[in-house]
């Protein structure tokens, strides 16, 4: 059987193609999907995605869970890994040098392929767990300390005390916000329109936290799930008439195709404002202001525009789930 030269490559495997393979292939676009195909089908919903993170993100990171999955690796383990890749990008951004600022922008992204990877890993394997979730954004978390204690030792020598101020107000106050409300909104509106359901109340996750000892085998599971009832009451908290919305939705049981339809229609055109919220034009800021050489640009820019941008997007948020209440009790 003659090959076509240079083989052809399907998803992370070398696999020769003859004419027949081809034709066959052709013909049957089910049997062999298409890269692209095979990203989009691990994904939640094509509405939270957009194409950036299509092809910058999800598909590298795609790639990756191929290459875990066939290593048998766990989800919890890839997300272990990116945590320890994304702080270490930390000490290249506390480094004056352009060069060593390279080297973490590689190390960011890198572990935020491993971020999207163990999401699809999970979803590949069916080893999603509550554990996991948490973890992932911990990671986060974890991530960005590392790298604004690096901008804050960067910037001491010129600015003294006044750095660790300036990213621990960026920090703690408007970034740790403005990530849990973007991230809330996607989770909210993934369950609306019925593609996933992982948007958990603080109430349950305390009734969780509360059956399980301090001082017993299961406290690093209690701690955990403390974090995690903190966090999800900072994503309530300011979101009181989506919480109005959430608890007539629960007291009925399902949620009507009209309902569906209607939220659909306001929060589609929010997601990507929360895409800029979350990571990637996030990121992309603290990139430019490492290569322009002004790293207090960054901690500077989420105080100010980002948190407008917030802002923006709750009003916004709060002002359609409220006309939606308003219409579901008359």
């Amino acid at each position: 059987m003659k090959y076509f030269a240079p083989n052809r490559y399907f998803g992370i495997f070398r696999v020769p193609f003859s004419t027949e393979m081809l034709n066959f292939a052709a013909q049957s676009k089910e049997v062999m999907p298409t890269l692209k195909q095979q990203v989009l089908a691990t994904m939640k919903s094509h509405d939270t995605e957009g194409p950036f993170e299509l092809y910058v993100t999800r598909t590298p990171g795609y790639l990756w869970a191929l290459l875990f999955r066939k290593m048998q690796v766990h989800p919890i383990a890839v997300t272990v890994v990116s945590m320890i890749i994304g702080c270490a990008s930390g000490y290249f951004f506390y480094r004056s040098e352009l060069s060593y600022n390279l080297v973490g922008m590689a190390l960011l992204i890198w572990a935020n392929w491993y971020d999207c990877a163990d999401g699809q890993l999970a979803r590949m394997t069916g080893k999603k767990t509550q554990l996991g979730r948490i973890l992932d954004g911990v990671a986060g978390d974890a991530w960005f300390f590392c790298i604004y204690s690096g901008i804050a030792m960067r910037l001491l020598p010129e600015w003294g005390l006044w750095s660790w101020a300036l990213v621990i107000v960026a920090g703690v106050f408007f970034h740790a916000r403005q990530c849990s409300l973007a991230d809330y909104y996607r989770n909210a509106h993934l369950y609306f329109i019925g593609a996933a359901n992982e948007l958990e109340r603080s109430a349950d996750i305390e009734a969780q936290c509360k059956a399980l000892r301090w001082w017993s085998r299961n406290c690093l599971q209690k701690l955990f799930l403390f974090s995690y009832a903190s966090y999800t009451r900072g994503q309530e908290n300011p979101t009181p008439q989506l919480q109005a919305l959430l608890n007539n939705v629960r007291a009925k049981g399902t949620i009507p195709e009209e309902l569906r339809t209607r939220y659909r229609s306001f929060s589609k055109p929010l997601m990507p404002l929360c895409q800029i919220l979350t990571f990637d034009a996030r990121v992309g800021v603290l990139f430019l202001s490492m290569i322009v050489g002004l790293p207090w640009l960054y901690p500077a820019l989420e105080i100010t525009a980002f948190e407008a941008l917030r802002i923006y997007v709750n009003h916004r948020h709060e002002k359609h789930c409220r006309s939606i209440v308003k219409s579901l009790t008359l």
